[in-house]
């Protein structure tokens, strides 16, 4: 398992902050009918309790726009990816299909509230992820976004610089068709032990039951 450290600049911020990251050996593939079915029964749930309005006050949600308001982001042009994924749903827009791993972290998000970060461990350079703040200037590129300001974003850093922010993942660390090494991360701003470790629980049920594949967490 990578140690995952927590740094006095991080907790300052989020003294409340917890954590779950799991491991697993995976092998991706298309995603599964069944899997998209439960997306779609999360989807259809989310949208008979929530509004683009209401999902803020997700204790979840609610907390990790706390996070980045206390660290100077605007949690509203800097979405967390939790938020994002759900006012997608509420906004009547669909989902796009990427592949087993990344649809699986998705339909975690969406249906725990929690930002998560989805990366191939294989690609971490390093054995320690260091949760932090971004830097001013510092080199970033986000999934699906291109060059991203993470001045004052929470950031994981491997030996080499970041690899996740709860906005987006990077380029670096990301799930492909030839991951076989996954680490998930679990960002639960709200502090809630109980919850974050209902979601680390469900992971490794989502992993066994679509990837055949034996999930371990641990909490930091």
């Amino acid at each position: 398992m990578i140690e995952i450290q927590q740094t006095p600049e991080f907790q300052a911020i989020c003294p409340h902050f917890i954590g779950a990251a799991v491991l697993a050996k995976v092998t991706n593939s298309p995603t599964s009918p069944q899997l998209w079915e439960e997306i779609e029964t999360c989807c259809q749930n989310l949208r008979e309790t929530y509004t683009t309005e209401t999902i803020k006050q997700h204790s979840g949600i609610a907390a990790t726009r706390a996070a980045y308001r206390a660290a100077g982001k605007d949690p509203s042009r800097y979405r967390p990816a939790c938020e994002q994924l759900a006012r997608r749903i509420l906004q009547g827009k669909q989902l796009y299909s990427v592949s087993t791993l990344v649809d699986l972290g998705n339909l975690i998000s969406l249906r725990c509230g929690y930002s998560t970060a989805a990366l191939d461990a294989d690609r971490i350079v390093g054995n320690t992820l260091r949760l932090s703040l971004g830097h001013e200037g510092e080199p970033y590129e986000g999934i699906g976004r291109g060059p991203l300001n993470v001045e004052h974003l929470p950031i994981y850093r491997d030996a080499l610089g970041g690899i996740a922010t709860p906005t987006s993942d990077s380029t670096r660390t990301a799930i492909t068709p030839q991951t076989h090494q996954l680490l998930l991360l679990i960002n639960g701003y709200d502090g809630s032990r109980k919850a974050v470790e209902t979601a680390a629980k469900y992971t490794c049920e989502l992993l066994q039951r679509h990837c055949g594949a034996e999930g371990q967490y641990v909490f930091y």
